[in-house]
C-alpha cells in the first residue's frame, strides 16, 4: 500500500526514505504492532463498526503474521515503518478488505501504545533480574556477617564493618533502583490507543475493551496528551541511569579491592582478561567495561531529554528518534546488570585479609572516645582530641592498637585535661579489637551480625512480597 498515492504525487527519493525510515529500530515492536492491532480489531468487531467476518479475516492474518515472525515482512525503507509493513502484510492476505483495521486508528496512538508494550515487558524483566540480584546478595551476605572488614570514606580507612554490611547496602540501593522502576512502570502502564491522530474518532469505540485486552491498567484521558508524550520513556532511562550507577559502584569497589594493595577480593577467572605482553596480570576487565557502559546510558538519557525540550503539541517525527536511545539504554541496562550480577557473586572472600585491615590504622578509635564519654562523662569534643593526639603519638611510636594501654593514654589525657581517664584495660581491649567493635553497633542499620541479620530477614520477605505479587 502506498500511502503517498492519495495526497502526493511525487514518489520519495530513496534516500529521503531511508533518512525518514524507522524500520532499523522497529524491529523491537513488532509483535507488540500486532497485538495492538489485534486488539483494536477486536473491538471494532465488537462495537459492529466493521463487519465481523471481515475482522476475523484481518485477525486470522494477524495470527498467522505473528507464528511466522517479522521474517515474514517485506522490509525495505520505501514501507517507511513496521506498521505499514504489517498493514501491507494483511493486505497481501485479505485484499483491500484490511484497510478496515486502520478504522478509527492512527499511527500515532499505534506507535505510542506499541512502545509502552514492549517497555512494560522490558522493565518488568529487569525488575525480576534485580529481585533475584539481590536474593544472590543475600545468600551471600549469611556467609560473612563475621566477617570483618575496613570501611572508608574518602578512600581512608574509617572504621570496621563487616563485608555483609558493605553488601547490604548494595542490596538496599537495587532495592530503590527496583522501586523507581516500579513507579516509573506505573506511568508506562497507561493505554493511549483510541487517540487516533490527536483528537479520537467520531466512531463508536471503546477503549475499555483495548485496555483490557493489551493488559493496561487504565487508558489515557487526554488524546492530544496521550500521542505526543514520551515522559515516561525518559523516565524509565532516567531510572535505569540510576540502576547503573548502582552498579557502577559495585564494579569501581571490585576493582579497587581486587588490586594487590587492597587484596580483599579475587575476581573470577571469567570475569577478568590478561595482558598481551605481562603475563602475571589478572586485569578486572569486565568491572571496568561495565563501570564504563553506565556512561552510555547518561547520554542517551541526555538525548532524550533534548528531542523533547519544547516540542509544540501533539505529535512531532521526532519523537521518532527517541525510540533508537530507548531500546539501547534498555538493552546496555540489562547486560550491564547481568554481568555484574554474576561476577560480585563469584568473587572469593580474603577474610584475613580484610581482619588485618580492619585491625589496622586505628579504625576503631571512635569507639575509645566513645567509652570516655560514656564512663567518664566526658564531652565527646575532648574525647576526640585526647584519641587523635593518642593515634599521632602511636603511629610515631610505631605502636599497633592492641599496644595502646591505659597507662599510655592517660599521659595524653594528663596533657590535654589535667587528669587522668583510669579506664578499665578490658574496656581499651575491646574498644580497639575490630570484631567486638563491630558487634557493639547494634542500632538498626548497623553492622553488628544481630543488625545484619534483622535487615536480611526484612529484605527476603520484601523479595518474597514482591514476587508474589509480580505473579
Amino acid at each position: 500500500m502506498n500511502l503517498r498515492s492519495g495526497r502526493l504525487g511525487k514518489k520519495m527519493s530513496a534516500k529521503t526514505a531511508e533518512f525518514t525510515s524507522s524500520l532499523e529500530f522497529d524491529r523491537y515492536i513488532f509483535q507488540a504492532d500486532i497485538e495492538c492491532n489485534l486488539a483494536h480489531t477486536t473491538m471494532l468487531s465488537r462495537q459492529k463498526i466493521i463487519d465481523p467476518l471481515i475482522a476475523d479475516k484481518i485477525i486470522q492474518s494477524l495470527e498467522k503474521l505473528k507464528s511466522e515472525g517479522i521474517e515474514a515482512l517485506t522490509l525495505d525503507h520505501s514501507v517507511e515503518d513496521i506498521h505499514m509493513a504489517v498493514e501491507n502484510y494483511v493486505t497481501g492476505e485479505v485484499g483491500e478488505e484490511a484497510g478496515f483495521m486502520h478504522t478509527a486508528k492512527s499511527r500515532n496512538d499505534q506507535v505510542a501504545t506499541d512502545l509502552r508494550i514492549v517497555l512494560k515487558e522490558k522493565v518488568d524483566e529487569i525488575q525480576g533480574f534485580i529481585l533475584e540480584f539481590i536474593g544472590g546478595i543475600l545468600e551471600m551476605a549469611h556467609e560473612h556477617q563475621e566477617t570483618v572488614m575496613i570501611g572508608y570514606t574518602h578512600l581512608q580507612h574509617a572504621q570496621p564493618t563487616t563485608f555483609a554490611h558493605h553488601l547490604l547496602a548494595y542490596a538496599h540501593s537495587l532495592k530503590r533502583d527496583y522501586e523507581r522502576l516500579k513507579d516509573a512502570y506505573k506511568r508506562v502502564d497507561l493505554n493511549p490507543l483510541g487517540s487516533a491522530a490527536m483528537t479520537t474518532t467520531s466512531f463508536p469505540i471503546d477503549r475499555n475493551i483495548t485496555t483490557d485486552l493489551l493488559g493496561f491498567s487504565a487508558y489515557m484521558e487526554n488524546s492530544m496528551d496521550a500521542v505526543s508524550s514520551r515522559d515516561f520513556i525518559a523516565e524509565t532511562i532516567f531510572s535505569l541511569s540510576l540502576l547503573v550507577t548502582t552498579l557502577g559502584k559495585i564494579c569501581e569497589e571490585m576493582v579497587l579491592w581486587s588490586t594487590y594493595e587492597f587484596g580483599i577480593i579475587e575476581i573470577a577467572d571469567e570475569f577478568s582478561s590478561t595482558s598481551s605482553i605481562m603475563p602475571q596480570k589478572k586485569n578486572p576487565d569486565v568491572a571496568e567495561i561495565a563501570r564504563g557502559k553506565s556512561g552510555i546510558l547518561y547520554g542517551e538519557l541526555v538525548t532524550i531529554l533534548t528531542i523533547l525540550k519544547a516540542l509544540p503539541y501533539t505529535y512531532n517525527r521526532d519523537l521518532q528518534e527517541i525510540t533508537p536511545h530507548l531500546w539501547n539504554g534498555v538493552k546496555h541496562s540489562q547486560e550491564i546488570l547481568d554481568m555484574v550480577a554474576n561476577m560480585l557473586l563469584s568473587v572469593k572472600v580474603n577474610k584475613e585479609r580484610c581482619l588485618e585491615l580492619a585491625g589496622a590504622n586505628f579504625a576503631t578509635a571512635t569507639d575509645l572516645a566513645d567509652i570516655m564519654v560514656r564512663e567518664k562523662k566526658m564531652p565527646f569534643r575532648t574525647a576526640h582530641k585526647i584519641v587523635g593526639r593518642m593515634v599521632t603519638e602511636a603511629i610515631n611510636q610505631k605502636l599497633k592498637p592492641e599496644e595502646v594501654t591505659g597507662e599510655f593514654l592517660d599521659k595524653i589525657s594528663v596533657d590535654i585535661t589535667g587528669d587522668k581517664l583510669n579506664l578499665d584495660e578490658d574496656l581499651i581491649k575491646k574498644a580497639l579489637d575490630p570484631l567486638e567493635n563491630v558487634k557493639m553497633r547494634t542500632v538498626p542499620g548497623g553492622p553488628s551480625p544481630v543488625m545484619v541479620q534483622k535487615a536480611m530477614d526484612n529484605l527476603e520477605e520484601y523479595i518474597k512480597k514482591e514476587k508474589r505479587k509480580n505473579k
